[in-house]
């Protein structure tokens, strides 16, 4: 995420000038953790710092590892972004590798960074806490950031949306009336809004509907919105507490299933399938694998990947309603 404002090169630093103030780790350092850094014979990865502060960004196990030893200095990675970045830039490292916060440190980590960024989106400020966008937006409803954002937000593609999409409705509108040949995502981006509303516009269109849903007017608009998180979240929800075991066998029924298998399309989506049958602990392996140098690609296709399942869950819904 800020890639491009952490330094490659890589310098020795005394330890002494570093400072570990500022951790979203509340309960302070392990020292078993830091015993077990100390007498490891494996090269630990260079600590990240915030250059103005001297603070560390990512490593204060590794840093008091370092001084147990008896080190003088510690190979160090500079970050020149602010001290709210350097701060979500912590947090983002401390979900992903090393010791992981605690539910509470993410939590409370969510709750600093709507106010600091207000105008990222839910799913963006889960993505950096390691929490659900469910938890992030109930964390902002008790927050008084909502006001601080004013009337967008800034979604995990970086693109910014508006947090009330009447208008983006009725420009995708507009513009679907004018040039019905534009793509989904050509509308979403003209108007500022998702692939997704701007989907639903051209369905409720080519149904002879408002582009907007039925409800009208502020209060109801805001009806919209929470009655929208209530089934986002409790979709997610749903997603989390399917047993792997339900999944599997989900799968095995569609593997025996000749209208799949004797096809090679059919036989490409199971794979695809069988592919995304992995546990908890199998995707966490994976994850805490990903070398640091290549975190930020593996994200971004991760959420693209994320993005196509979901418009091919969209899409077969809409197969099946038809």
């Amino acid at each position: 995420m800020f890639e491009q404002q952490l330094e490659e090169v890589v310098v020795e630093v005394d330890i002494a000038s570093i400072s570990t103030a500022e951790s979203p780790r509340s309960s302070g350092e392990d020292p078993e953790h830091i015993q077990a850094l100390a007498e490891t014979e494996v090269t630990l990865p260079p600590i990240i710092v915030h250059r103005s502060t001297m603070r560390v960004v990512d490593g204060a196990h590794r840093l008091r590892a370092a001084e147990l030893r008896g080190d003088e200095k510690i190979e160090v990675k500079f970050f020149d972004g602010s001290k709210a970045d350097a701060f979500v830039l912590a947090v983002g490292s401390n979900i992903t590798h090393g010791l992981p916060l605690s539910m509470a440190d993410r939590k409370s980590a969510a709750a600093r960074i709507i106010v600091s960024h207000p105008q990222w989106s839910d799913r963006m400020i889960a993505s950096v806490s390691g929490i659900s966008a469910g938890t992030v937006a109930e964390i902002r409803r008790r927050t008084s950031a909502e006001e601080a954002a004013g009337g967008s937000r800034i979604g995990q593609d970086g693109r910014v949306r508006p947090i009330n999409s009447a208008a983006g409705r009725e420009l995708a509108s507009r513009l679907i009336t004018a040039n019905p040949g534009l793509s989904l995502r050509q509308i979403a981006r003209a108007a500022g809004i998702s692939p997704e509303t701007a989907r639903d516009v051209r369905n409720r269109m080519s149904r002879g509907e408002d582009p907007l849903p039925k409800a009208r007017g502020a209060a109801q608009a805001g009806g919209r919105r929470t009655e929208a998180l209530s089934r986002s979240t409790a979709g997610a929800a749903t997603a989390e507490v399917v047993p792997m075991t339900d999944r599997l066998a989900a799968v095995h029924r569609l593997t025996s299933d000749p209208a799949l298998r004797f096809n090679e399309t059919g036989r490409r989506l199971l794979r695809l399938l069988n592919i995304n049958m992995l546990s908890t602990e199998e995707w966490q392996e994976i994850i805490a694998n990903v070398p640091p140098h290549c975190s930020g690609i593996v994200a971004s296709l991760a959420r693209e990947c994320a993005g196509m399942w979901d418009e091919i869950a969209v899409r077969v819904d809409l197969q099946l309603a038809q």
